[in-house]
């Protein structure tokens, strides 16, 4: 009975690991009875006939008393360290929000973000006749920023020259300047605001208006009817419009959250075209016309990502792991993140006689070095594994289910992550200890960034296993 409440509780916490841990007792008492045959002949058939009558004994009695389940728990601190590295690779295309702006951080140094997008006709172009464009304007709205909102900013605007594509891939390095005509369109300062409907209500959207050349309005107002047929020969005429940030001197600054792309309750940034034409000159009351192009969730939308770590305190260890970090830095934006090492996970216990119950990863934020009021943490993290080949993937604790995984901000400024499937895997050599890159869950579409506690500091980093372990 002993060995039914273990089994059914040892499940209730841990139903992966039960398959793990039951295929490793039954092949221990197979090999038992195979080195002492002929006994476990004569004993399994006195067991039949007795277990007619007491069949819910059976197992209890091949199970020998000195054979039980024994759990423990350990706590794993230094075996791990931390490192901090600059990330690459991070995907900027059509993300939910695109970014711009520049902001000086004291731990983090500059951070400075372009924009880059199409525009898409929302409606056949009717100028009617004669038309004459007045003035062109882009305006960008915006609902959230990371940042300051005292420190001015200056962004200017040129045409595109090089189509970009909403079917590619592009990353934090995206070459858009050279992708954009030397001649400037246009220009605006402005300092970043924000207000909200009521204290604890949502974000009211903010606008940003650039005023452009003439000329723009002009190639649009005079296109051919040909080259507005439809919105790929459109974007062929017109390929949309390179915004590029002045980077910010000294500290300060903000990076705002565009609410570029349209969706079903807003309509979207757009550049508008204001024009006249003889119909309306000759009209008793004439009007202002425009005609708005949009930036739609099928307009490609792109950012390029520009650091300057010059100056922070973890620089000089940047890409190294000569020595652990006290404290270490993750951020969004294509910025840092950290590589995770935990040693001897394989050794720490006989590997043959344990079933991992639960290992949880724990990260402990900074309060005083993140300077959480000005600079909110990542809402979540992510701990990636790291292949034989230096490829990367999500632990199978992700795959079961996200929520069991973990990874979001808790209130006492911690990340936790459940890797148990993974360990057990490592233990058994499923999996290798290439070690681990904990980095932000949302890279292009976010600003955020953390001080975490490394290794070597006292309330750093740590493993905490609950294991079964058979008794010998």
């Amino acid at each position: 009975m002993f060995f039914s409440y273990v089994c059914v509780n040892f499940y209730n916490r841990n139903p992966l690991a039960f398959k793990t841990f039951k295929e490793k007792l039954f092949v221990k008492r197979k090999i038992r009875l195979k080195n002492s045959i002929f006994t476990g002949l004569a004993a399994l058939m006195a067991l039949f006939f007795y277990g007619c009558n007491k069949s819910n004994e059976l197992g209890m009695e091949l199970l020998p008393s000195s054979d039980l389940i024994k759990v423990k728990n350990t706590i794993i601190k230094d075996d791990i360290s931390g490192y901090t590295f600059r990330e690459d690779s991070v995907r900027t295309d059509e993300q939910s929000h695109s970014l711009l702006g520049s902001f000086t951080d004291p731990r983090f140094g500059n951070t400075t973000v372009d924009f880059a997008t199409q525009f898409r006709l929302s409606t056949y172009p009717k100028y009617g006749t004669n038309p004459v464009a007045d003035s062109v304007k882009l305006y960008l709205y915006y609902r959230y920023i990371y940042g300051d909102t005292v420190t001015s900013q200056r962004i200017r605007a040129y045409e595109l020259e090089s189509p970009i594509n909403a079917d590619a891939k592009y990353y934090e390095n995206a070459d858009l300047k050279s992708m954009a005509s030397d001649q400037l369109l246009g220009e605006a300062e402005f300092t970043p605001k924000i207000a909200l409907d009521s204290i604890t209500s949502d974000t009211l959207y903010q606008l940003i208006v650039i005023p452009l050349d003439v000329s723009l309005g002009e190639k649009l107002v005079n296109a051919d009817s040909l080259q507005m047929i439809n919105n790929d020969v459109f974007l062929e005429f017109f390929k949309g419009l390179y915004i590029e940030t002045e980077k910010v001197t000294g500290d300060g600054g903000a990076i705002l959250s565009l609410d570029a792309a349209s969706n079903s309750t807003f309509q979207g940034s757009a550049l508008v075209v204001y024009y006249n034409n003889d119909e309306n000159v000759a009209a008793d009351t004439p009007d202002t016309l425009s005609m708005p192009y949009i930036i739609t969730q099928f307009s490609a939308r792109v950012n390029h990502f520009e650091h300057d770590y010059s100056g922070t305190a973890f620089n000089a260890s940047l890409n190294s792991e000569s020595n652990a970090d006290s404290l270490i830095y993750i951020q969004s934006t294509g910025g840092l993140e950290s590589k995770i090492i935990i040693d001897n996970i394989s050794n720490w216990v006989d590997s043959t006689d344990v079933a991992i119950n639960k290992a949880e990863l724990i990260f402990q934020i900074d309060t005083m070095a993140s300077d959480l009021e000005k600079y909110p943490p990542p809402s979540q993290l992510l701990f990636i594994a790291i292949n034989d080949d230096g490829s990367q993937y999500l632990p199978v604790d992700y795959l079961f289910s996200p929520t069991f995984y973990g990874g979001r901000l808790n209130a006492d400024y911690t990340y936790h992550f459940n890797i148990t499937q993974h360990v057990q895997q490592i233990i058994d050599g499923i999996a290798g200890n290439n070690g681990f890159y904990l980095t932000t869950a949302k890279k292009g579409s976010e600003a955020n960034r953390v001080v975490l506690k490394g290794s070597t500091s006292g309330t750093g980093i740590k493993l905490i296993i609950t294991y079964s372990k058979f008794r010998e």
